[in-house]
């Protein structure tokens, strides 16, 4: 008999294996436990005196009928159901040529690993190179401020994601979620993320997990092509027919999948000027917040900081306005990471954070951001980029103008002191820092919705107001700042046929997890309506 058990607890200060404490929760003795299969691994720290870890549980037991009615009365305990197989509906049109999919990451990859597991052959077109030249080149960004346009932080094989602390997590409860997630640890991602609360494989790891969908997408008859920068699209009425390369190739395609990630403003600008259906969306700026590891562990762990079976601590803050029209809130905090320097154009500064699999750098950074809106940044769908790029390039500017990104320690920020880079931690950012009064790089609403922010969230954790915390600016790409609009039935553009906004750059989605389930649901958009090519 196959039984599912939720809220299997054991307490950090208990010497007890997950068998034992099963063991104990169902009244049976540990050999009787045949197979146990963890679902699912949490952290209950809201006692920081007693920190429990959390299990649900998959376990085989030869039972009695009466042995079973009486588990059964626990409302933790269930007969295992098996998990449901989704088999995708197949259309019956003739696709031109093969599907194309704009954009090799989390979004563009699971779409078109979806599309060449059942026979759709689809072609992949990344502007940027390949994982491991890339890595170089932004290495060579981060060390000499050599910048490429076409090969950074933001372009390139597997995305935006490439160059984070790999969280995936998501709000969105979509079933076939385990799926996808059983493809990453195909694709070479630890077995953990199958049943962690809180999955991360960091940077390292999904650079690894992007070359194994690669692939795995060209096994399976996929096609990918590198420095394959789409700047144009075949239209024909009101239908996308095809794409054009930088170098003149046009390629046609009635099956064009979009997800060219938040940073895509040559392909936006584009877009708008076919009179695609695109339309300016919210979005959130701010700074990069560093603290010593140490003291988030210990807020938020007390006497367990450290403890092996924990890790590092992570943390999530949100601080409104007392009149409610702004909210600072962290954002993509990465524990143990560094911070990054993330330009997608030449001469804007672009911070974001990063961290490997093991997170041991010993200091914890996040972004810390305010919601703005299109009331703060004008008309017109594309206003938003002009924002941010505004933004970007004043940091630029006041950093002197060599990547250097404007910094300064959280004591003269709180204070509005002469700016100072003296702070607690080794800085991370290269290629470097210049001290900078960050009021002269963001919109003053936002600065001094980070004051009162930063404030607030002392009272959460005890020390994040230190002088000592370093601030570093910009951070600008939380998320897209448009959406790219589309049917919800079909996933198609709502003014252009044969065209799928697809992803976080499209507008629906926001991290690596919901951009991949997002490809998947697109690629089987596509297969509803098209027959397989093989």
């Amino acid at each position: 008999m196959l039984l599912k058990v939720n809220n299997v607890r054991i307490p950090l200060v208990e010497e007890l294996s997950l068998k034992e404490a099963t063991a104990k929760k169902l009244g049976l003795k540990k050999q009787d436990i045949e197979n146990l299969q963890i679902v699912r691994r949490a952290v209950d720290a809201r006692r920081k005196n007693n920190i429990i870890l959390n299990y649900h549980v998959l376990l085989e037991l030869d039972l009695s009928k009466k042995q079973l009615g009486r588990l059964l009365k626990d409302k933790d305990i269930s007969q295992a159901v098996t998990e449901h197989t989704f088999e995708p509906v197949v259309g019956s049109e003739k696709i031109t040529g093969r599907p194309i999919v704009i954009g090799a990451g989390p979004a563009g990859l699971l779409a078109a690993l979806e599309l060449a597991k059942h026979g759709y052959r689809p072609l992949l077109l990344e502007r940027g190179k390949p994982v491991a030249q890339r890595i170089d080149d932004v290495q060579r960004f981060w060390q000499r401020g050599e910048f490429d346009p076409n090969s950074n932080v933001q372009f390139g094989e597997g995305g935006a994601g490439t160059f984070s602390d790999g969280k995936l997590t998501t709000r969105v409860n979509d079933p076939v979620m385990g799926s996808i997630l059983q493809d990453f640890v195909k694709a070479g991602a630890p077995q953990e993320i199958l049943y962690e609360h809180k999955p991360h494989v960091g940077t390292d790891k999904l650079r690894l997990m992007v070359n194994g969908l690669a692939g795995e997408i060209r096994a399976l008859g996929g096609e990918i092509r590198y420095n394959a920068h789409v700047v144009d699209f075949l239209v024909a009425g009101e239908a996308v027919s095809g794409v054009q390369l930088a170098d003149g190739e046009k390629i046609n395609s009635n099956a064009v999948v979009l997800a060219c990630g938040h940073s895509a403003r040559d392909t936006y600008t584009r877009l708008a000027e076919l009179g695609v259906g695109i339309e300016a969306k919210p979005f959130a700026i701010g700074v990069r917040i560093e603290h010593p590891q140490e003291l988030i562990d210990r807020a938020q762990y007390g006497e367990f900081a450290g403890h092996p079976r924990l890790g590092v601590a992570d943390y999530a803050l949100v601080h409104h306005l007392p009149d409610k029209t702004r909210t600072a809130y962290s954002f993509c905090m990465c524990p143990g990471g560094v911070v990054v320097a993330a330009a997608s154009e030449v001469g804007g500064v672009v911070v974001n954070g990063m961290s490997m699999y093991q997170r041991d750098s010993g200091i914890a950074n996040s972004a810390l951001v305010v919601n703005v809106s299109a009331a703060d940044f004008g008309g017109g769908p594309l206003a938003g980029i002009e924002f941010q790029r505004r933004y970007e390039r004043l940091a630029f500017a006041a950093a002197g103008s060599g990547y250097n990104a404007p910094a300064q320690n959280a004591a003269s920020f709180l204070q509005g002191l002469q700016p100072e880079l003296q702070c607690s931690i080794a800085p991370t950012y290269r290629p470097g820092l210049t001290a900078c009064d960050l009021n002269k790089v963001l919109p003053d609403f936002v600065t001094a919705t980070l004051r009162a922010g930063i404030t607030a969230f002392d009272n959460k954790i005890k020390g994040f107001a230190d002088g000592g915390a370093l601030l570093t600016g910009v951070e600008t790409r939380t998320s897209a700042p448009v959406r790219i609009l589309r049917v919800n039935e079909n996933k198609m553009s709502v003014t252009h046929t044969g065209l799928y906004p697809c992803g976080e750059g499209a507008g629906y989605a926001g991290g690596i997890m919901s951009a991949a389930l997002d490809g998947y649901h697109v690629a089987r958009a596509i297969m509803a309506k098209f027959a397989p090519i093989c």
